[in-house]
C-alpha cells in the first residue's frame, strides 16, 4: 500500500480496509469504518475554515493517517507494526472483544502513539506550539464523534447501555480508556518529539509511547471481573454482520 499523500487518498485506502473487512468477517474494518468518517469530517471543516491553517492541517491528518495505515498493511503481510498495532489489529479474529473495545484498540494506538509524533513531524521545534489550537479541534472532533457512535450503537444494541456506569460522555473510560488522558498525552508526545533532534533518542521516545499504548491496550482487551463481565454479555447480544455494524459506525453526514 503506497503511503496516500491527501485526505481523499486516504478515504479512498479506508474504504479498501472496510470493503475486505466486510468480505472476509474480521473486526479491523470497525476501526477503519470510524475513521472514514473522521476523514471525511476533517476534509469538510477544512473547507469550511474550521482549522487555522486548512493545508497544514491536511498535511497533518495525512501524516497521522499514513501511520496507521502503513501500519496496517505491515500486519497484513506479517510484519512487525510496532507493540500498540500488533493487538489492536491481532484482535480481529478474536470473539469476545465487542465492537467498542475494537474501535477503543485502534483509537488508543492512534491518539497515544500516532498523533503526538505525526503533529512532531508536521512542526518540529518551536513550531510545534503554533499547532496547538488545530491540534485541540482535532482532538474535540475525534471526541465528538466517538459519543456519535457510542449513540448509534446504543441504538442497535440496548444492553450497551451497561456500560454507561463504566464509561458514557466525551470521556469514554469504558475498557480502562480515557479519550481525554490519551489527548492530553499525545500532546506532551507531540511536544517531547519535536523538541528532539537526536535520532536515536527520538525513536527511543517512539518506542516507548508504542510500549505505553500496547499497555493501554491490554487494559482494554482485559479490564478486569467486573467490566469484563458487562462486556461479555454486550458481546452476546450483538447480533448482525459485520458489514451490518460498520454501516452503523460508519455512516456520514457532516456536522
Amino acid at each position: 500500500m503506497e503511503p496516500a499523500r491527501t485526505i481523499d487518498e486516504v478515504i479512498a485506502q479506508l474504504t479498501r480496509i472496510v470493503d475486505l473487512s466486510c468480505a472476509r468477517g474480521t473486526a479491523d474494518g470497525y476501526f477503519a469504518g470510524f475513521y472514514r468518517r473522521v476523514a471525511a469530517e476533517v476534509r469538510a471543516r477544512i473547507a469550511r475554515g474550521w482549522f487555522d491553517d486548512g493545508p497544514r492541517l491536511e498535511r497533518l491528518d495525512v501524516r497521522f493517517a499514513n501511520r496507521y495505515l502503513q501500519a496496517w498493511a505491515r500486519h497484513e503481510t506479517g510484519e512487525r507494526a510496532g507493540a500498540a498495532w500488533d493487538l489492536a489489529l491481532g484482535a480481529r479474529h478474536a470473539f469476545w472483544p465487542v465492537v467498542l473495545q475494537h474501535l477503543l484498540l485502534g483509537i488508543n494506538a492512534h491518539i497515544n502513539l500516532d498523533l503526538g509524533l505525526a503533529a512532531a513531524a508536521t512542526a518540529p521545534g518551536t513550531a510545534i506550539e503554533g499547532l496547538k489550537a488545530d491540534f485541540d479541534r482535532i482532538n474535540r472532533l475525534l471526541g465528538d464523534l466517538v459519543n456519535d457512535v457510542e449513540k448509534r450503537l446504543v441504538r442497535v444494541w440496548p444492553p450497551l447501555r451497561r456500560l454507561e456506569g463504566i464509561g458514557g460522555g466525551a470521556d469514554v473510560p469504558v475498557a480502562n480508556f480515557s479519550l481525554r488522558r490519551a489527548r492530553d498525552h499525545s500532546w506532551s508526545v507531540a511536544l517531547a518529539a519535536a523538541a528532539e533532534t537526536d535520532p536515536d533518542l527520538r525513536a527511543a521516545r517512539a518506542e516507548a509511547a508504542d510500549l505505553r499504548a500496547a499497555a493501554i491496550g491490554q487494559r482494554i482487551l482485559h479490564p478486569g471481573f467486573h467490566a469484563g463481565l458487562i462486556l461479555k454479555v454486550e458481546r452476546l447480544s450483538e447480533r448482525g454482520s459485520i458489514a451490518g455494524k460498520l454501516a452503523v459506525i460508519s455512516a456520514y453526514t457532516s456536522r
